[in-house]
């Protein structure tokens, strides 16, 4: 690991996207897409939603039609896939600290993708990306109890980094959640989020919006922000209701008490999302 990088460690990642991925896609939607879909309508579906989201974010980082894209934290390369099958990328490298997720992709990928357990901070690739992209991995950059000064700084290190890795006018879409401003928690809002920090996301913090413009600021020019925590509420309802009318094979699969801890896990972000006690930001970001 890089030296004075101070986010989650690869154990911390794995202990949670290595659970298994059979269990996963028992209740994420079939492209495996685990982070805030982008809703249109009450008729809406989820795999529509997360197509919807995944499209938003290439448009908004000008990735269709390059020919290379970096995607951060990339999961089990449902952009990566979307970028090369839909929107005409030549080559997408994407990046995962989760041996499951990697090897999932290399299960269907060729040569036009590139997925690398490799952290962020010890990427160094031979010659700049077109676009980049990074949904839901922001949230892993700076580990949980350090103060605004050391997250700022860590997070000054990645938009350096994905600075060097652009062209002149190069986007990067950004996906994260964020501490919301409403902070005036209630007792179960805090005991929730406090155990999805210590049962669920080990050695990971949220920024605030104004952290993640202050690391950015002479780096990148913010060009688009939104706000969707009502849009994470509603994905979070949608796990969650999956995963519990297909609880049985769960069970089969990781036992009672991962099962459990998941069904808190997904009722409790959707109550702190409804209350916007966190939030859920959509940023482009242009290198100046």
């Amino acid at each position: 690991m890089s030296a004075g990088y101070q986010g989650a460690s690869p154990e911390a990642i794995q202990h949670h996207y290595d659970l298994g991925n059979d269990f996963y896609s028992l209740w994420l939607d079939p492209s495996r897409t685990y982070s805030c879909a982008l809703w249109e309508g009450e008729d809406d579906t989820l795999e529509a939603a997360q197509l919807r989201k995944l499209d938003y974010l290439a448009a908004g980082a000008r990735a269709p039609g390059a020919a290379r894209v970096l995607d951060v934290g990339c999961g089990w390369g449902s952009l990566m896939r979307r970028l090369v099958e839909h929107h005409g990328v030549d080559a997408v490298t994407g990046l995962t600290l989760s041996d499951a997720q990697a090897g999932w992709i290399r299960t269907w990928a060729d040569d036009r993708y590139d997925v690398r357990l490799e952290n962020w901070a010890d990427h160094r690739p031979d010659r700049p990306y077109d676009a980049i992209v990074s949904i839901g991995a922001f949230e892993h950059f700076a580990d949980y109890g350090l103060p605004r000064e050391e997250r700022v700084a860590s997070y000054t290190r990645f938009f350096e980094r994905c600075r060097d890795w652009l062209p002149a006018g190069g986007r990067l879409a950004l996906q994260t959640i964020a501490k919301g401003s409403n902070v005036r928690l209630d007792r179960r809002a805090v005991r929730e989020l406090l155990f999805i920090i210590e049962r669920i996301f080990p050695e990971s913090e949220l920024p605030w919006l104004s952290e993640i413009v202050e690391a950015s600021e002479r780096r990148f020019e913010v060009r688009t922000l939104r706000n969707d925590a009502d849009h994470y509420a509603r994905t979070c309802q949608a796990w969650l209701d999956t995963l519990r009318a297909r609880r049985d094979e769960a069970l089969a699969l990781v036992g009672e008490e991962h099962v459990a801890d998941y069904e808190r896990y997904l009722a409790g972000s959707v109550l702190c999302f409804e209350r916007q006690h966190v939030g859920l930001l959509r940023i482009v970001l242009e290198r100046v």
